[in-house]
């Protein structure tokens, strides 16, 4: 998944999601923590393959997993595109107003927009590109 999109929350929790992103997630997807101060998206068919990774793991790695899924919300889209994020959900990536969805390949990211602001500055420098494509053996 790939692009920047400002969104806001409304009043009730719903969150709008771009049309290009509702190819890839489907209708149905998944949103979950992060290990960022965000939340993460996947669709049903990545989390299907997460879900299976999961049951391989040893019981006591197992366990560790247990936040991504215990706060995981299965969500669907309303006729408008958008989705409801539960309040802990919303609390946990600190969204009030302001979201800004980013594309991060396998998933999507919901971000606090100045929060989004602050990573952005500071992960798009050309050390930090040149950085990356060195690890990509570009």
């Amino acid at each position: 998944m790939t692009g920047v999109y400002q969104h806001n929350l409304d009043a009730k929790g719903r969150l709008f999601i771009p049309a290009k992103l509702r190819e890839e997630l489907g209708e149905t997807f998944y949103v979950t923590l992060s290990m960022e101060k965000c939340l993460s998206v996947y669709s049903s068919e990545s989390w299907d393959v997460f879900m299976e990774r999961t049951k391989a793991m040893p019981k006591t790695k197992q366990i560790k997993m247990r936040p991504l899924f215990a706060h995981a919300a299965k969500c669907e889209l309303d006729n408008q595109g958008r989705i409801l994020l539960p309040q802990a959900l919303r609390d946990f990536a600190g969204l009030k107003k302001e979201v800004t969805v980013v594309g991060a390949g396998e998933c999507a990211e919901l971000w606090d927009s100045a929060a989004w602001s602050a990573v952005d500055v500071a992960e798009t420098t050309p050390e930090n590109i040149a950085e990356v494509f060195t690890e990509l053996d570009f």
